[in-house]
């Protein structure tokens, strides 16, 4: 689908923080108008505002080709009760809210009605993100393309096979920049210990993250590889990395640890939103 057909037959935005305003400045400057847009957001931005878009104001007539909620899952029921009456027909619900499973929103929203989730990351805000994707029985390949057009608007995407995989999503590229950026501080901390200013340290710090981040994109070597051809053997990295390797004590047992704790956290909160 096409922002061309989405134009003619609306699209509903149920929740518009971050990321529902990420997604919808990235629809609108690729061609969504935005009187098809209807948004119901409690605490509009000025942002938000500022757009022609159809706030708080009921939903349009007829069916919307797709409603995507971006709600926190606290409020997911109370939210729901605005566009329950699109459930069970032709409108595709797109899901970015995390810890909302397909069958706990089917029993809201009504047999019948067609359900994908989606799990996106927050650099999606600068059209960099990752999304994976994963639908519910009622959904076509036709409807899995649409919210691939509408979730690449921010990045790329990637299809699941099985619902249970979103947790190890959700805990690796969900919470990943958590990571990332929590390695940019400690990167800071590591080299004002060793005596640089903190504004030099920072730079450094973020500008080799991201640098090393593109080139692994870029690059077609694996990233064994590309680690390797910054290790001189006997030299400042491999010292480095003696430590950061350590089987018991280094950074991939410690990653493990991390991504099992965040994917035990999401499954926990599947079970506790239905």
């Amino acid at each position: 689908m096409t922002f061309e057909n989405l134009n003619a037959s609306g699209i509903v935005l149920l929740g518009c923080g971050k990321m529902g305003s990420a997604l919808l400045q990235r629809w609108l400057a690729q061609g969504l108008d935005s009187s098809a847009a209807t948004v119901f957001e409690p605490n509009p931005s000025d942002w938000i505002k500022s757009q022609c878009v159809k706030l708080n104001d009921g939903l349009p007539p007829g069916a919307p080709s797709v409603c995507v909620i971006a709600v926190k899952p606290q409020i997911m029921l109370e939210a729901l009760n605005s566009v329950k009456k699109l459930g069970g027909g032709a409108t595709l619900f797109l899901s970015i809210a995390a810890g909302f499973t397909i069958g706990g929103l089917a029993a809201a929203l009504g047999p019948g009605t067609k359900i994908i989730r989606a799990m996106p990351n927050t650099p999606a805000a600068i059209g960099m993100g990752i999304t994976a994707l994963v639908g519910g029985s009622e959904v076509t390949e036709s409807d899995m393309a649409t919210a691939e057009s509408l979730m690449s608007a921010v990045g790329d995407t990637v299809r699941l096979k099985h619902e249970s995989q979103i947790d190890a999503v959700t805990a690796v590229s969900g919470s990943g920049p958590a990571y990332v950026f929590h390695l940019i501080e400690a990167l800071v901390e590591a080299a004002e210990r060793e005596g640089l200013p903190p504004e030099t340290a920072l730079r450094l710090a973020k500008a080799t993250v991201a640098g090393a981040g593109c080139l692994a994109m870029e690059s077609s070597d694996s990233p064994a590889r590309l680690r390797e051809n910054v290790t001189s053997p006997g030299g400042t990295t491999a010292e480095a990395l003696k430590v950061l390797m350590d089987k018991k004590d280094g950074f991939r047992p410690l990653m493990n640890r991390a991504v099992k704790a965040a994917a035990d956290r999401g499954r926990e909160l599947g079970s506790a939103y239905g």
